[in-house]
């Protein structure tokens, strides 16, 4: 195009330009209130009560109370810290000490048994109080205000649609699209690598090509702002509800290579002394009271001085990586406020920031530079202290913290993740900031409350209440209590009297102050120390952290705090109890997709099948591909089950069959079978086959051509693989680097069977 012509078209832009603005602004006169159109026959969309505010609900993952600054912990977070000078804090909120229960009683306002979520729906039980199917009678928050007239989306973690509904082909009543959201980019499993995820967009499996600088996060926040500026553009004067879920700190503890070295050496001096620091920092900042007690540190939880100096290191730099993830994250956060300022919008937006679904995870006693090699009891500290150090925080490492650092960032508390019994796992963070109708400013909140009460605290701010019958099914009583009564009132009387807890047989129960525990019988790890339950007692008016056990001085109030949980306990389906947590993996306690079948046949696709999408191999297994090879020195991807962390995979490379099986991401737990011939032109069948020999008792894995063994080698360690399989392709983070296959080579897969 000549520079006249290139003229001439900016000329004609900057004429349309001003064109289409002055048909816009006359546009905009003719839309004046006044002026509005009055429809008579077409349908007229719900809308919300004047003035209602926006609604921005952040939630981080397994977060202690102890963890960020604003509650006076030891990682930076400014953003954090922003809505709490802006608004509110409140050091006595709580949730239920695991992720998908947390999640729903935010989602209904119902208590998690009541909605059938007593444990992660991993763990789902056949029975009700446990089947992780929330029912049409607990309507959620994007329910209700979508039917008042509110835009809605929902951005990151979903883990509350059942195990075996995660299927391309559904149902997709409750995911998040059928659970009352307009919208929802992210992911439908308990956790998510920050490198290369596997994510979701509505219903549809996103096509992902990350970069060397892609991050999770940012990617989230990406969309968090991409939503808000579309729903500003098409719809100003609608409010709107935004739910976003971070990523950030589960397991896999990962984060940029720039924040990674921010916090280098920042805690080499351990456990014991960031504890001790955390607490005066939360006492001198008001966050804990001056009268609250620093709890001991538990006999079974290790002391820094009792760690090697190779040990000391690795511990370091994975609580290093922890507080890079979670800094880095408040930054990703900060972006989407300063979107919400910028567009006048931050004043009146109701912006709820719960900081973790429950305290740090205590589930490993040592932690891991692999979670999946921990999960499958392989031990690779050695080595990965010695060599892999370095690894920690990136892409090549699906870190997990160590049971010391999780229980010094749930400062002053015990325990953890998991311990319903005890403030370690449910007391969490909150922050309310809502300028346009709270006064105070910076002010902490001390009553006490539980993660049901956001909910009808949502509702009473917007002023709305929820229908009896939401889409023709009669609601169930709604368990939470509004907590705007403490808004603009500091020493408001609590309204919230009672709350029960528990997970995985870990319980308690508060009421007027009082609180009865269980002492925890499964250690992190999940060893058993004694046989059954034994119950504590605290005056948690007075008693902060729950430091002073008082049952063996008060037995009869013990007694009656005991029979308040039992009757609770039997209103809400959570009788009987079960602590058993291993077991309750096995496929066979839930439903599948593939229930009733022994062989499913399988297609290339451009995304990932999820774990829940393809059978559970791990023993008396055969996949056989169907390839057709264009030429010999042909090389692609088969199938990749898990990625370099654990799995397995078959490939062509060069013309030759190779099959690569990992227990994990060391040398010495990898097995490699390539046949010696190269394929010729045409159609071929290649076979994976691993199968328990009666004889020896022994796995023995195969790699099959045309129906002839090439070789068979003994397995002494089952791989337990990620999340995900790719046919026909390579995951983003699978071995690339290691084997130099093409990442996609088309038409070399025709189909997979798998056989089990």
């Amino acid at each position: 195009m000549s520079r006249c012509s290139i003229g001439k078209l900016a000329f004609l832009m900057s004429t349309a330009i001003i064109m289409v603005s002055s048909a816009a602004a006359a546009e905009q006169e003719a839309r004046s209130p006044e002026a509005k159109h009055q429809w008579q026959h077409y349908p007229s969309p719900p809308t919300a009560p004047k003035d209602a505010p926006n609604v921005l609900i952040i939630m981080t993952d397994d977060v202690g109370f102890g963890a960020s600054s604003t509650f006076g912990g030891i990682v930076p977070t400014p953003n954090l810290d922003r809505l709490a000078k802006n608004g509110l804090r409140y050091n006595r909120f709580h949730t239920t000490a695991m992720c998908s229960p947390t999640r729903a009683a935010l989602l209904t306002g119902r208590n998690h048994h009541a909605v059938n979520t007593g444990a992660i729906n991993d763990l789902s039980l056949d029975r009700d109080g446990y089947t992780s199917v929330i029912p049409e009678s607990a309507a959620t928050i994007g329910d209700i205000l979508g039917l008042n007239g509110y835009d809605t989306a929902w951005i990151g973690k979903n883990h509350n649609t059942p195990v075996w509904e995660n299927t391309p082909m559904g149902p997709f009543d409750r995911w998040p699209n059928g659970l009352g959201f307009d919208y929802f980019y992210g992911y439908n499993l308990s956790y998510m690598d920050q490198f290369a995820p596997t994510l979701i967009e509505n219903r549809n499996q996103v096509e992902l090509h990350p970069s060397k600088n892609y991050s999770l996060e940012r990617d989230f926040a990406d969309h968090a702002i991409d939503w808000l500026r579309q729903q500003n553009t098409y719809a100003p004067d609608t409010p709107f509800l935004l739910y976003y879920s971070t990523a950030t700190a589960h397991a896999p503890i990962q984060a940029p290579d720039e924040w990674l070295e921010r916090f280098r050496g920042q805690f080499d001096d351990g456990w014991d002394v960031m504890r001790e620091r955390i607490f005066a920092q939360q006492q001198s900042t008001k966050n804990v009271p001056t009268s609250a007690k620093l709890t001991s540190r538990p006999p079974q939880i290790p002391a820094w001085s009792s760690r090697t100096p190779e040990q000391q290191k690795f511990d370091a730099r994975i609580m290093e990586a922890y507080a890079a993830m979670l800094a880095y994250c408040d930054e990703q956060i900060g972006r989407i406020l300063d979107e919400l300022e910028q567009a006048g919008e931050l004043d009146n937006t109701l912006v709820i920031f719960i900081q973790g679904d429950n305290g740090a995870a205590t589930e490993t006693l040592d932690g891991a530079l692999n979670e999946i090699a921990m999960f499958a009891s392989i031990d690779t500290s050695e080595i990965d202290m010695e060599k892999n150090i370095d690894l920690i925080g990136t892409a090549k490492s699906q870190p997990v913290l160590p049971t010391g650092w999780a229980w010094a960032l749930n400062t002053p508390f015990q325990w953890g993740k998991q311990y319903a019994s005890h403030f370690g796992g449910t007391r969490n963070g909150l922050v309310i900031s809502w300028p346009k109708y709270i006064k105070a400013k910076g002010e902490l909140r001390s009553q006490f409350h539980n993660i049901t009460d956001i909910a009808p605290t949502i509702f009473e701010a917007i002023g709305i209440k929820p229908a009896k019958k939401v889409q023709g099914v009669k609601q169930q009583p709604i368990d939470g209590t509004s907590m705007m009564y403490s808004f603009n009132s500091a020493d408001a009387k609590d309204q919230r009297n009672e709350q029960y807890f528990e997970i995985m047989g870990n319980r308690a129960f508060y009421k007027d102050g009082w609180m009865a525990s269980t002492t925890p019988r499964r250690l992190p790890g999940y060893g058993y120390i004694s046989e059954d339950y034994s119950w504590e007692l605290y005056n948690v008016d007075e008693d902060f952290s729950q430091d002073k056990n008082l049952a063996t001085e008060m037995p009869k109030k013990l007694s009656s705090l005991r029979k308040d949980f039992t009757d609770v306990a039997t209103k809400n389906s959570v009788l009987p109890i079960s602590d058993e947590f291993l077991p309750r993996f096995s496929p066979d306690k839930r439903p599948n997709a593939f229930e009733g079948r022994d062989k499913v046949v399988f297609y290339p696709r451009t995304t990932a099948y999820s774990g829940t999408a393809f059978p559970s191999l791990y023993s008396d297994w055969t996949v056989d591909a169907k390839v057709t090879v264009s030429n010999q020195a042909e090389s692609a991807p088969i199938i990749t089950r898990g990625n370099r962390f654990g799995g397995w995979g078959l490939f062509i490379d060069d013309g030759k069959p190779l099959l690569v099986y990992r227990a994990s991401h060391l040398e010495k737990d990898i097995i490699t079978i390539t046949s010696p011939d190269t394929l010729a032109p045409g159609d071929h069948s290649i076979s994976v086959q691993l199968e328990r020999t009666p004889e020896d008792k022994m796995n023995h894995l195969s790699l099959i051509i045309d129906g002839k063994i090439i070789a068979t080698q003994q397995v002494s360690q089952l791989a337990h693989p990620g999340v995900e399989t790719f046919i026909g392709r390579l995951s983003a983070i699978e071995l690339i680097e290691d084997l130099q296959i093409p990442y996609s080579t088309p038409g070399v897969v025709q189909s997979i069977k798998v056989s089990f």
